[in-house]
């Protein structure tokens, strides 16, 4: 595309200077690799109570107010619930039409028109069809929502919440597919979930490499000295990311060294089970990259979920070396020589054991990651453009 065109970036949480989810970071990386392109970019969204957004020149925020389960209370939760029933919606829809009823299409309308309305995820469409008819759309599938929920309902431990979520996962799929249809153009973050489109989404649908806002460290910098053997870093919070830490805590820590020191970086769910006693909660860490490469091995234990693992990514550009299950490599072709994919717990911890020995018997296992960022800054750039060209018709 020659011409820089005027967008709307219609997002739940609009990326504030210090993200703390995978959904905000990848949030980052598409409005930055847009506005780099010459893009005239508004990003139209919520904040959490407290937070500013990164850009406040270029940001709408309708209010500040939690949409996350993990954070508020039962009776907020119930009411979701109840305006969810009450419309025939998602509660993934339902909340967001709660909090932005009445307020979030009259803000586009208020500074439009646009030449293209950027869908960050079905939710927010799915809470306000009239969204699609501000102007020709396209669609950011961070997940195959309707496949996450089934996931969710088939690890649910209750009959209530695995109704709940097998509700979830119906009547998002039928938000997804009529999106599918509306939008001029869908992009995804794994190749899996491209194809997951179906055959006749082929010609109109692209995959975004993302890239994290995580720095790259030169290789001839001296190393942050290692304060722990193995690291995880998530929002466990989210029920997708937590079935891989529970089963990394379940499966994997038993067939550990007991000398192994296990740190985990992130919120964790307000019940969550007692650790084993080599696990060290850290709670939500100040710099993750400092983090990650004060770890000597990297776990990315991923069970469940759709989309592009953001933690896989930013172990790749930092170089940091990893045990990982084949789901968190979702979307790469090239593995890197310094990660150990396995799926069953016995050869997990057997790579991270192999690691975490040689890094402290002395071994540099860092690569550097600075090939694999500008490849993922090239191709998402150019996945981009043939999206937005395909919206304005050029």
């Amino acid at each position: 595309m020659r011409k820089p065109v005027r967008l709307a970036f219609l997002t739940t949480l609009i990326p504030v200077a210090r993200p703390d989810t995978g959904f905000e970071i990848a949030n980052a990386a598409i409005l930055d690799a847009l506005r780099a392109a010459g893009h005239e970019v508004t990003a139209f969204g919520f904040v959490r109570p407290g937070e500013v957004p990164a850009d406040p020149g270029g940001a709408v925020v309708i209010d500040a107010v939690d949409v996350e389960n993990a954070v508020v209370s039962k009776g907020r939760k119930l009411q979701w619930l109840g305006s969810a029933l009450a419309a025939s919606l998602p509660v993934a829809c339902a909340k967001l039409r709660l909090a932005g009823r009445g307020r979030f299409v009259e803000a586009v309308k208020a500074r439009g028109p646009f030449d293209a309305i950027v869908l960050n995820s079905v939710m927010l469409p799915g809470a306000f069809p009239e969204l699609t008819r501000l102007g020709p759309c396209v669609l950011v599938e961070h997940n195959i929502e309707h496949v996450s929920a089934q996931q969710n309902a088939d690890h649910a431990r209750s009959p209530l919440m695995r109704a709940l979520f097998a509700r979830e996962a119906h009547l998002l799929e039928k938000v997804e597919r009529r999106l599918w249809q509306e939008a001029r153009f869908v992009w995804t973050l794994a190749e899996e979930d491209r194809a997951a489109l179906g055959p006749e989404l082929a010609g109109k649908s692209a995959v975004l490499p993302l890239v994290s806002g995580a720095e790259i460290e030169p290789l001839s910098i001296q190393p942050v000295a290692a304060a722990h053997d193995v690291g995880l870093i998530g929002t466990w919070t989210w029920v997708p990311n937590f079935t891989g830490l529970d089963w990394f805590l379940r499966e994997v820590c038993p067939l550990l060294p007991a000398d192994f020191e296990i740190a985990v970086a992130g919120r964790l769910p307000p019940d969550m089970p007692p650790v084993p006693e080599q696990v060290k909660p850290v709670g939500r860490v100040p710099d993750a990259r400092e983090f990650l490469l004060s770890c000597r091995a990297l776990a990315l234990a991923s069970r469940a979920g759709t989309g592009v693992q953001l933690k896989t990514i930013e172990a790749m550009q930092l170089g940091a070396p990893a045990a990982a299950t084949p789901l968190s490599c979702r979307g790469f072709t090239e593995i890197p020589a310094n990660f150990r994919v396995a799926d069953d717990p016995r050869a997990f911890a057997a790579a991270l054991v192999e690691l975490v020995t040689a890094a402290r018997a002395g071994a540099n296992l860092r690569l550097d990651g600075a090939a694999f960022m500008a490849r993922q800054r090239a191709a998402l750039a150019s996945a981009l453009e043939r999206g937005l060209a395909a919206a304005v018709g050029r």
